[in-house]
């Protein structure tokens, strides 16, 4: 509701109401006594959060003086802070210090829901202004850092909280092109997130080495989760190379060129560490290893979970196909 409350809200006084219902609303589901990491996370996440909604309500009180010529000259700034502030937000380079270890402290749902729907909100909100060469610094640095960030990582969780932040330069972009194109890639990163996340938590995989050493997967397992990471990093024929292109094509067709190459150039980067999660799940480990021990259920679940991955990844590969074609 909090993040409808932002969409729909025609003031920004009512959208940072929205951001902040969504913050008091998060905290709660990150908070477990048990869990000191938990605990530090949602420390973390509060006190930037913080930061970035009052930097957001006095950008705001900015832009209402300035709409009742109380201030003149100011026309820029108090927009240059309303997007740093949804960029901190949302995690998006070069505010993105937070996010990595924030993630790393979190449960795999907690953890989706702050790679996804918590990203939301401010990306709509962010939409809305109209301050492109400051986007596109973020779109730079965040396609970079994303890639760069994730080839000496070691957690899984950190891992894809490094390729969040590459995706979210992909969102970026398509923010500054085209609202529906935005939403459609925003559509199919949830979707790829969901299942990749979905297959390491029922997986109870945490870090490279657990899944290097894992011997209990079967064969077939191994080759949905390879195709999963293989699609997120988009790998074409797989699901995942859709958005990517369709940005591609509308930066190659407004002669951005430059953009295209440096976000092209940086996935190939992402893709190296997600081909070597990938060889680590199909490498030899040692049968001693206790890390995968699921009831039936959870094993029929995870079938079920790879098999709808590979069926979903068929289907919209040929939508996609059919589609462009016409």
């Amino acid at each position: 509701m909090s993040s409808l409350v932002t969409v729909s809200s025609n003031s920004w006084l009512g959208a940072w109401m929205g951001l902040e219902i969504n913050l008091l609303s998060f905290i709660p589901l990150m908070s477990d006594s048990n869990n000191l990491m938990t605990s530090e996370a949602s420390l973390k996440y509060f006190l930037t959060q913080a930061l970035a909604s009052s930097i957001l309500l006095f950008a705001a009180i900015l832009l209402m003086m300035e709409s009742n010529l109380i201030f003149t000259g100011l026309l820029n700034s108090p927009s240059l802070m309303v997007v740093a502030s949804l960029l901190m937000k949302s995690g998006a380079a070069p505010f993105h210090f937070w996010f990595p270890m924030v993630i790393e402290g979190l449960s795999w749902t907690n953890a989706l829901i702050l790679m996804t729907w918590q990203k939301l909100a401010p990306l709509m909100m962010i939409s809305y202004m109209n301050t492109p060469m400051f986007i596109e610094v973020s779109v730079i640095l965040s396609v970079v850092i994303g890639s760069v960030g994730g080839l000496n990582q070691t957690s899984i969780r950190k891992l894809l909280a490094y390729s969040s932040i590459n995706h979210l330069g992909w969102l970026l972009v398509s923010v500054l092109s085209s609202e529906m194109l935005w939403i459609n890639y925003y559509s199919f990163y949830v979707f790829l997130s969901v299942t990749v996340v979905t297959l390491f938590n029922l997986s109870n995989l945490n870090s490279m080495k657990q899944l290097f050493f894992s011997t209990n997967f079967s064969s077939t397992v191994k080759m949905f989760l390879f195709m999963s990471l293989l699609s997120l990093g988009g790998l074409p024929p797989f699901v995942g190379f859709f958005p990517k292109w369709m940005v591609i094509q509308l930066l190659s067709t407004n002669h951005q060129f430059v953009m295209m190459t440096i976000l092209v150039t940086f996935s190939l980067v992402t893709l190296f560490f997600y081909l070597r999660m990938g060889y680590s799940a199909f490498s030899i480990g040692h049968s001693e290893s206790n890390w995968f021990l699921c009831s039936s259920l959870s094993k029929n679940t995870l079938y079920l979970m790879t098999g709808a991955t590979f069926l979903s990844s068929i289907s919209f590969s040929m939508i996609s196909l059919f589609f462009w074609l016409n």
